[in-house]
Parts: C-alpha cells; sequence; structure tokens
C-alpha cells in the first residue's frame, strides 16, 4: 500500500468529519465536561474543523464553471468565488 492510500483510508471523508464536528459541538454546549474532557473535545473540534476546512479547499479547487463561448462551444473556467 502506498502512503496516499494509507492516507486516504485513514482520512475520514468530509461528512464523517462534519458529523463528529457537530456530535463534538454538542458535547461541549451540553455543558456536562468537566475542564479536561473539555479541553480535549475543544482539541478534536480544531482538528476536525480544520479537515473540513481542508475538504472543502479541495473540492473547491475541482470547482469549474461551464459557460457558452459565442461560437457555441462549451468552456471551462476555474471558480473564481467573487466573481459569481
Amino acid at each position: 500500500m502506498t502512503d496516499t492510500s494509507a492516507k486516504t483510508s485513514e482520512t475520514p471523508s468530509f461528512e464523517t468529519a462534519f458529523e463528529q464536528l457537530q456530535s463534538t459541538v454538542k458535547r461541549l454546549e451540553s455543558g456536562e465536561l468537566n475542564l479536561e474532557q473539555a479541553l480535549k473535545s475543544f482539541e478534536e473540534g480544531v482538528k476536525l474543523t480544520r479537515l473540513c476546512q481542508e475538504h472543502l479547499s479541495a473540492a473547491e479547487q475541482r470547482i469549474e464553471i461551464l459557460t457558452t463561448a459565442t461560437n457555441g462551444k462549451i468552456e471551462s473556467q476555474p471558480f473564481q468565488p467573487n466573481k459569481v
């Protein structure tokens, strides 16, 4: 197994990471955790937030806007969020 496939199999999908993040936030908001548990949950939440952001950044880079040129052909352009 290559390093890339090992990393892929260990990295949760965006959906999984987001669900875990939501669960972590609920635990923190419950107010039932002691200080140590709250700190561990906070650290986990930060890691999950970064992972979700990485997934979103990667997806954004893959988005292309298809436009029809004046000659009728379809052209692809890189996604530019400020121009949408």
